[in-house]
């Protein structure tokens, strides 16, 4: 759903604002594609064990505008965590981590080499 600010949202019990824009719920559709082209590995947890992941040495992936799931970029993987739907249901166990690892720069940039599309967005 889109929210009355331009969000991009999940109503389920509860309405829940996923990424800031609709730009960057399709950013995340793109980033998923592309990290599950180019990863040598993809690990998924879900549940508890979404608080356990160790995400101090990795950066925000900015353009996704992330609100409840978020993207991360680290120095060989992607970290995609989902936590709208689990927080719309009121589910936290539904709370998911996609670790996208063995990625090159190719894989964590897409050809863009410093996160920024060719605007400086």
């Amino acid at each position: 759903m889109i929210g009355p600010q331009g969000e991009a949202d999940m109503h389920a019990d509860r309405w829940t604002p996923l990424h800031r824009t609709i730009e960057g719920w399709m950013e995340a559709l793109a980033l998923a594609h592309h990290a599950s082209t180019w990863a040598r590995q993809t690990t998924k947890i879900t549940g508890n064990e979404v608080d356990a992941l160790a995400l101090e040495s990795f950066e925000p992936v900015q353009e996704v505008e992330g609100l409840t799931d978020t993207w991360w970029r680290g120095s060989d993987s992607l970290v995609a965590v989902y936590a709208g739907e689990a927080e719309s249901l009121s589910a936290p166990r539904c709370r998911t981590a996609l670790i996208y690892s063995g990625l090159d720069e190719w894989g964590l940039y897409g050809g863009v080499p410093d996160g920024r599309n060719e605007n400086g967005l």
